[in-house]
């Protein structure tokens, strides 16, 4: 395997290097919020989005961040990379207190931390199911408070699937580390944002594309039981691109990976997200 390279408050050193207190605060209390940046041939993907979301996590959770500094971090791990395709993850933590406490001090130095990895982006057709969104009420931070996540997909893995797809008191949110989207009588439907739902820049991305083709996205309010008469579903991320859903288990119903407005809208996401 190869060796990460990473970078922790500035310093850049292969992973096994880096040291972290145990006292920070993403230990403790997951008080920190992250990114994953996606690059394809060395370039960066909606760069300029991740980062200004990075900065509205901060600032959600009063987070003192240099943003030039972290572009220039971020920037010096893809110089290094030897492999043309990847992500960066991207760590802020408020820091680390002095002992365990939920009132954080007031003066804290800031932690960043992040590292570089190789991905495929390949769309790999996924088997599904759904789940009661249990997660927090800030869903649209993008905090590494990910535990209802960790738990409801680990359980989806149980039943020999890829990924969940959730709903709160029925309602379609997301899945566990991606956007939905789903087609039904030839109109493409996507959840619309709320604090249940994270902003995807991968989402965003699509529904731009989509209506420069004068595709239009319908966002709105969805009924899980909405999607056992679609024709076809996918899921959209950093790293996935458009990924397919094949199968949804527990409302026993097949998408078709042939609908052509599905077709269509995967070779336009693909021509503005690889370029």
């Amino acid at each position: 395997m190869h060796q990460i390279k990473a970078v922790f408050n500035g310093n850049f050193d292969y992973i096994e290097n880096i040291k972290v207190s145990p006292f920070s605060r993403a230990y403790t209390f997951s008080d920190s919020v992250y990114e994953v940046i996606p690059f394809y041939k060395k370039q960066f993907i909606l760069f300029k989005g991740h980062i200004e979301r990075l900065q509205r996590s901060v600032d959600a959770l009063s987070i003192t961040l240099d943003v030039k500094k972290v572009t220039a971090e971020i920037n010096q791990l893809l110089s290094s990379s030897s492999f043309d395709n990847g992500y960066i993850y991207y760590q802020v933590t408020r820091g680390a207190d002095l002992i365990r406490s939920h009132m954080h001090s007031e003066h804290m130095s800031t932690e960043t931390f992040g590292y570089i990895t190789p991905c495929s982006f390949e769309a790999k057709k996924l088997s599904v199911m759904i789940c009661e969104d249990t997660r927090w009420g800030r869903c649209d931070i993008k905090s590494t408070s990910l535990l209802a996540n960790v738990m409801n997909m680990n359980n989806a893995r149980l039943h020999d699937c890829d990924e969940v797809i959730m709903h709160k008191d029925g309602i379609l949110t997301e899945a566990g580390a991606s956007n939905l989207f789903f087609i039904k009588d030839h109109n493409v439907f996507t959840p619309a944002l709320s604090n249940n739902i994270l902003p995807g820049i991968t989402r965003s991305i699509l529904i731009d594309a989509l209506s420069d083709k004068g595709i239009k996205v319908i966002e709105g309010d969805f009924n899980y039981l909405e999607l056992k008469t679609a024709t076809s579903a996918w899921l959209t991320s950093s790293t996935k691109g458009i990924a397919p859903i094949e199968n949804i288990v527990n409302i026993d119903h097949s998408l078709s990976l042939d609908d052509s407005l599905y077709i269509s809208c995967k070779e336009i996401f693909d021509s503005k997200f690889f370029g």
